[in-house]
């Protein structure tokens, strides 16, 4: 006799659709690229802020230290909270940052908001896992490859493009189009 609980334990995922892999290879290049966009907008941003020539590098350097914090502390948390809720936070924390730094005039609060952008972005290390629990094993590698297919594009892509916003407008749009991108995305990923 079988019981619901040994019934589920025993049953395998049913895989995830070709539009739900493109969905989560898509929200790990765009959540992603919020971790380069600075990058070729270094210069002008710390002259807008008033941050020092030798204190530049700092823009992108505590964005990779915000990811490396996140990574530490909160990737694990993976484990004991539910998946997508954790994710849906996560990318409402990258999203708050976001417009923390399109606001940020002084070197303060926008060094805080790269803090916070890279503790944010550490999502994509939480879809990741998740795509590739929910894929049945003969399909995982290729879910798995599919959505680092994504990552890798929003990394490659993330600097032109922030170039580009910048070059048409300002830094800060740059900062407030990604927000408004996240919460679209995280809306999809909720639902």
């Amino acid at each position: 006799m079988t019981t619901p609980a040994s019934t589920a334990q025993t049953q395998h995922p049913t895989g995830l659709s070709a539009g739900m892999t493109f969905l989560m290879a898509a929200a790990c290049g765009l959540i992603a690229a919020n971790l380069y966009y600075t990058q070729p907008l270094a210069g002008p941003i710390a002259v807008d802020i008033g941050l020092p020539a030798e204190a530049t590098g700092l823009i992108v350097t505590l964005t990779q230290i915000g990811y490396g914090l996140g990574l530490l502390l909160l990737v694990p948390l993976g484990d004991l909270v539910e998946n997508r809720r954790l994710i849906v936070t996560m990318i409402g924390l990258v999203t708050l940052a976001l417009i923390a730094a399109g606001l940020s005039t002084t070197p303060g609060p926008f060094l805080t908001a790269s803090l916070a952008i890279g503790v944010g972005s550490v999502a994509v290390q939480m879809i990741v896992p998740f795509a590739a629990n929910l894929a049945p094993d003969a399909a995982r590698g290729r879910v798995v490859g599919n959505i680092m297919s994504g990552l890798m594009v929003g990394i490659m892509m993330a600097r032109p493009i922030s170039g580009l916003i910048a070059g048409l407008s300002s830094w800060h749009a740059v900062f407030y189009i990604s927000a408004i991108v996240m919460v679209g995305l995280g809306t999809l990923l909720w639902v």
